[in-house]
């Protein structure tokens, strides 16, 4: 190794923080007193350093003026398992079999960008319990509680656990969902109430969620300001908004949906994320906060062939002042396909190369088009595949 490298190496090391070295940082690899070949040296220093970590060992996160840079993720339906209904190995069971890595294989091609934010919110549809007991659906989801492992070693925080298929197995499937993602550190909203998420940084997320189906429209009105107000009160700085509604496989929000994002941001949310469409939908800023109409599906074991397998996740970040207050600080998508195979759908969402993510954005683009020709709503000019502004 020349003089002028390992000199520098040296000195990047010293400015890494003692616990970033002593936990990340395999100092076998000075045995006798030898350094190690230079690549070897190099993957070492750069992964002993967390995704928030400038070279000097600062948190980019944290800002001169006291203020806090959040990074959320968002993403649409994950459903694992199968219909315990009946009988015979289910779809997802199968591809479990084929994966090397467990359940930690629908996350393992998105993990790593998860893991470089502050929080990543799914929307989780299905069940997480062992009973047998199941309604009249004709599509009723549930996988074993130890399942839950594909959430937690995909770096996923938090889920929308509001939907048409979280009770799918009754009040006693809901019961155990529940009691499974607590049991593993995972914050949930739905029917049962609001929750709040904190990040490393100390910023109180709240999240709400809603399924709007059987007159459910009405009720949503009366309350939404309220349990905002009511998040608000309980000290959250950002809130956001998880709602199922519309119609399967549509492209564009139906006029009902629209004046109720608009409603939502209005009572003082500062995210709306959609799902239930199975299809991604235009994203509209309105009042500069964002509607996500739907993230589409996203690993759904639902479906082995189906006939759109495009997706994206939404990143945001906000910047939250010492005063409390959260202001948008921009967004960027990441195209991806909800699997990792061109004929089939392995449950593996998979990010997109340049060339697919430019179809992606330009499909958008198109949908944004129709969403304002139908309902005059301002859609976002564009859809970043980079963050436009660094810190």
């Amino acid at each position: 190794m020349k003089t002028h490298m390992l000199a520098a190496l040296v000195l990047l090391i010293l400015l890494l923080p003692g616990a970033c070295l002593g936990e990340a940082l395999d100092l076998s690899l000075f045995e006798n007193g030898e350094p190690p070949a230079a690549e070897v040296w190099e993957d070492a220093v750069f992964e002993s350093l967390a995704w928030y970590q400038r070279e000097d060992g600062s948190d980019w996160r944290l800002l001169d003026d006291g203020s806090v840079i959040v990074t959320v993720s968002a993403t649409g339906d994950v459903t694992i398992g199968g219909d315990t209904r009946k009988s015979g190995k289910n779809v997802f069971d199968k591809q479990l079999d084929k994966e090397t890595s467990g359940l930690a294989f629908p996350m393992e091609n998105v993990a790593d960008i998860f893991a470089a934010d502050d929080m990543t919110i799914v929307n989780f549809e299905g069940t997480l319990t062992n009973t047998k007991s199941a309604t009249s659906n004709t599509y009723s989801f549930a996988a074993p509680p130890e399942y839950v492992k594909v959430l937690t070693s995909g770096n996923i925080e938090a889920v929308s656990l509001e939907n048409n298929h979280v009770m799918d197995h009754g009040d006693a499937g809901y019961e155990d969902t529940c009691e499974t993602l607590d049991g593993a550190g995972i914050a949930y909203s739905g029917h049962l109430g609001s929750t709040t998420f904190t990040t490393d940084t100390g910023i109180s997320i709240g999240m709400l969620s809603y399924q709007t189906f059987n007159g459910k429209y009405d009720d949503i009105y009366a309350s939404i300001e309220g349990d905002i107000a009511a998040l608000r009160s309980a000290g959250c700085q950002i809130v956001i908004v998880s709602y199922h509604w519309g119609d399967e496989k549509d492209y564009v929000p139906n006029e009902r949906q629209v004046p109720l994002g608009h409603a939502t941001i209005d009572a003082g949310a500062d995210l709306v994320i959609g799902h239930h469409s199975h299809r991604m939908n235009p994203i509209e800023v309105y009042n500069g906060k964002y509607i996500c109409y739907s993230l589409g599906n996203f690993s759904f074991a639902g479906n082995t062939k189906p006939d759109d397998m495009d997706t994206y996740i939404f990143q945001q970040r906000f910047r939250v002042y010492p005063d409390g207050t959260a202001e948008n600080a921009g967004f960027r998508i990441i195209p991806c396909s909800i699997s990792s195979q061109e004929d089939y759908n392995d449950f593996k969402p998979t990010p997109m190369d340049s060339g697919e993510s430019a179809r992606v954005v330009e499909r958008l683009l198109e949908l944004n088009q129709e969403m304002q020709d139908t309902y005059g709503v301002t859609a976002v000019g564009d859809y970043p595949t980079e963050w436009l502004t660094t810190y």
